[in-house]
């Protein structure tokens, strides 16, 4: 089994939720990186990346593709 731990700083808990995100200046338009978030950073962490215009979208972790990382 995977363990799958929210990216906010400090935080040891199970990710429910994967924010899609892609900075222009380095990735390719196709490439998706992905930051893991529980229930309770999810909207931070969102709005993190929001803020620089990365967010892609925002999925439940077992939405995930193969591709994305």
């Amino acid at each position: 089994m995977t363990e799958h731990l929210c990216s906010a700083k400090g935080c040891r808990q199970d990710a429910t939720w994967a924010i899609r995100w892609n900075n222009p200046t380095l990735h390719e338009p196709t490439r998706r990186k992905v930051w893991l978030a529980c229930d309770d950073h999810r909207e931070s962490l969102r709005d993190f990346l929001a803020l620089r215009g990365f967010v892609k979208d925002v999925v439940r972790i077992d939405e995930l593709l193969p591709t994305d990382g």
